[in-house]
C-alpha cells in the first residue's frame, strides 16, 4: 500500500482528471463506466501507470474491469493509497 500524501478527494480528483484525460470523459459525465467511455485495454495500461506515475499508487489494470465507474475505481485507488 502506497502513502500518496494526497487527501481523499484529492486522490478522487486527480484519477477523475486522468480519465478526462485519457478517456476524453465529457464535464458532468462523472457516472460514466471506463467501457462506456470506449475504454480498451491500452487506455487501461495507461490509466493505471499515470495513477502510479502521478500519485505513486500501484494499481492493478484489471480493477479498471472489476470496478469499471469513476466513483468506485476512484474510491478503490483511495483505499490502496492509504489515505483516510
Amino acid at each position: 500500500m502506497a502513502e500518496s500524501g494526497l487527501s481523499r478527494s484529492a486522490v478522487e480528483q486527480h484519477v477523475e482528471g486522468i480519465w478526462r484525460d485519457i478517456l476524453g470523459m465529457p464535464e458532468g459525465r462523472a457516472d460514466a463506466t471506463f467501457f462506456e467511455l470506449q475504454g480498451q485495454s491500452i487506455s487501461a495500461v495507461r490509466i493505471v501507470n499515470r495513477i502510479e506515475d502521478e500519485l505513486g499508487i500501484g494499481v492493478d489494470v484489471g480493477l479498471l474491469f472489476e470496478d469499471p465507474d469513476l466513483p468506485t475505481f476512484a474510491r478503490a485507488v483511495v483505499a490502496m493509497s492509504g489515505t483516510e
